[in-house]
């Protein structure tokens, strides 16, 4: 694991939570890069979930949601007792956050941010989120994930 360190597995280390990582080569321009990034680590896509940060009236928020579907915008809104919610500005994001996109994890944050996981999380033995950087994701409990972020369960999922 040497080389690997990011702020994410800082955290998972210094919680004594379990993880395990998992590099990957895909382009982060690819059309579909999640599906690509479960193909490439040998996992149901249902189980590789994407981190978006969001705008809920105006309060940066960040959605987990699995790379199958597309993140509901309505639903992440209701989830967090907001009216409308968009994708944050890509700069705003990355700063906000201290990761990159394509790398932006939902543990770690430079800000901490409100999180909503998607309540598909809940019945998996274990999912995988970016581990802050491109080309690594991090493998965890839900329930570690939830905990550490203090995240709501919402279904924000799209499917």
């Amino acid at each position: 694991m040497a080389g690997q360190g990011t702020p994410a597995t800082a955290l998972l280390t210094k919680q004594r939570i379990a993880y395990t990582t998992h590099p990957y080569d895909v382009s982060p321009d690819s059309p579909h890069y999640g599906a690509e990034v479960a193909a490439a680590l040998g996992v149901p896509p249902a189980q590789v979930f994407k981190s978006l940060v969001t705008e809920v009236d105006g309060a940066l928020t960040v959605a987990v949601v699995p790379v199958t579907g597309e993140l509901d915008l309505k639903a992440l809104a209701a989830a967090v007792g907001g009216k409308r919610a968009a994708l944050a500005d890509r700069a705003l994001a990355e700063r906000t956050t201290g990761y990159v996109r394509g790398g932006i994890s939902p543990l770690g944050q430079r800000k901490r941010l409100p999180t909503v996981i998607d309540s598909s999380a809940e019945a998996l033995p274990t999912l995988y989120v970016s581990a802050g950087r491109r080309g690594l994701q991090v493998a965890l409990a839900p329930a570690d994930l939830i905990r550490l972020t203090a995240a709501t369960l919402a279904p924000i999922a799209a499917r």
